[in-house]
């Protein structure tokens, strides 16, 4: 057995040390009183939070199934990786700083709820009013968890594992924890402004696809740029598997059992509808063929852009979102191929975008506020948060990315890449055998 590198016992010393620190500063948490919570509301949100959860593993076999053979379980763990490290540190100290007590509508105090010290199972009327505030700090880690898969996709097939689990650390603390906390604590400064983010268009998808933009221009572009999905099924089933676990994402949103949870998962369900139909018509129209990986994009992008507008919109809005979404991607997309941008999975193109359409959609729509509705201010505002999103978010990853290239190396050599990341980071393959990199002919066997 080798000897374990001196980073790596470092890092589990710390762990370890954590484990300790966590042990004895927690308490059991106290049950809410008798008729404080309602049932309706809780129950609604334990499926809400278990479907927002599973949209991370449907992250992997979406993503999985669209890089190249010998990266697909690299691909995947890098998604569901985020399952285990984004939960510690959002326990520790990542829900208090998106949701403690506001330091200038900024950042939350870290010690608020630091190892969710005063999160327990009574409501809390700023946040839960009517469910155990535990269940709302775990509703809100799902969001935190997928929002660095996301950004996977921008730079797959090169990217050195222990420098993605470094970024992924740094970007949830530093990036998705204030624009929480901006967007959706009480006094955060966006919100305070009156800037509408029902499920997370400016918070997960415009952050994601910016931080994804930083992350592509950081890591350059690959040895071979383009290659043939691994598996469109594996495509199809992860589309399918995000599309059930949105409807927890948006309509869970509402926080509560009642109408506007209906509403959300309706428009949810019409937008991506819309934006599925579109993509592929257009590719028709344009003269490329319908094909399940384009569906399955364009249902993604009609889920992204209606987003933030969910439970602010009636269902001919959201078609329409789905609609324009759709169209402003894909040109996105056919635009980005032509340049020398390298962001693999076009997260920019489509996230990133589809965020962006979907925010400046919900000032125009959003019932009794939007332009539509004689009322400028709330437009005005979600553009001016565009720009301070997208600039915050760009340049903050951009930041990220270089201090984690000073820990260590961002993209894994040219013969680790040539090999495929499954091999060189995991000593992993769905191949049985697979050529020798060294060019002599010679084959190498590894375990299925």
């Amino acid at each position: 057995m080798s000897k374990p590198k001196t980073r790596w016992i470092v890092i589990f010393v710390v762990l370890a040390a954590l484990q300790l620190l966590v042990l004895f500063n927690s308490s059991n948490p106290v049950a809410a009183a008798e008729g404080a919570l309602d049932k309706a509301d809780t129950a609604w949100m334990i499926v809400a939070t278990a479907f927002v959860l599973f949209m991370t593993p449907g992250l992997s076999f979406f993503y999985g199934g669209m890089v190249s053979f010998k990266n697909v379980i690299s691909t995947m763990l890098q998604s569901f990786i985020a399952l285990g490290v984004i939960s510690l540190l959002w326990y520790l100290v990542g829900f208090s700083l998106a949701f403690g007590e506001s330091w200038h509508g900024i950042i939350g105090n870290p010690a608020t709820y630091f190892a969710f010290q005063n999160v327990g199972l009574s409501p809390n009327p700023a946040f839960a009013p009517t469910f155990p505030f535990l269940l709302f700090a775990l509703f809100q880690l799902k969001f935190a968890i997928i929002t660095p898969a996301l950004i996977t996709g921008s730079f797959a097939e090169r990217v050195k594992f222990t420098s993605y689990l470094i970024f992924m650390c740094l970007f949830s603390l530093l990036i998705y924890c204030p624009l929480a906390h901006w967007t959706w604590h009480p006094e955060g400064f966006l919100r305070v402004w009156g800037v509408l983010d029902f499920a997370g268009g400016t918070v997960v998808h415009m952050s994601a696809g910016f931080a994804a933009l930083a992350g592509a221009f950081i890591l350059g572009k690959r040895e071979h740029k383009f290659h043939q999905p691994a598996n469109i099924p594996f495509i199809i089933l992860g589309t399918g598997m995000l599309w059930f676990g949105w409807f927890g994402f948006n309509a869970g949103s509402a926080l509560a059992a009642n109408g506007q949870a209906v509403q959300a998962f309706a428009t949810t369900n019409f937008a991506s509808a819309s934006a599925m139909m579109t993509w592929v018509l257009f590719d028709a129209l344009v003269g490329r063929k319908i094909s399940a990986m384009g569906a399955c994009i364009g249902a993604v992008v009609g889920l992204v852009a209606i987003t933030p507008a969910a439970g602010f919109v009636n269902l001919g809005q959201s078609i329409f979102i789905g609609f324009a979404a759709a169209i402003i991607s894909n040109l996105a997309v056919y635009y980005k191929q032509r340049t020398t941008l390298d962001d693999t999975l076009d997260v920019f193109p489509c996230h990133g975008v589809g965020g962006i359409v979907g925010m400046i959609l919900t000032g125009v729509f959003a019932k009794d506020v939007g332009l539509i509705y004689g009322q400028f201010e709330t437009f005005k505002y979600h553009m001016i948060a565009l720009f301070i999103v997208g600039g915050f978010t760009f340049s903050g990853s951009f930041l990220i990315f270089k201090i984690t290239g000073l820990m260590t190396r961002l993209r894994v050599s040219p013969e680790e890449e040539r090999l495929g990341l499954d091999l060189s980071q995991h000593s992993e393959t769905l191949q049985s055998e697979v050529p020798d990199v060294t060019g002599n002919g010679r084959k190498m066997e590894v375990a299925a």
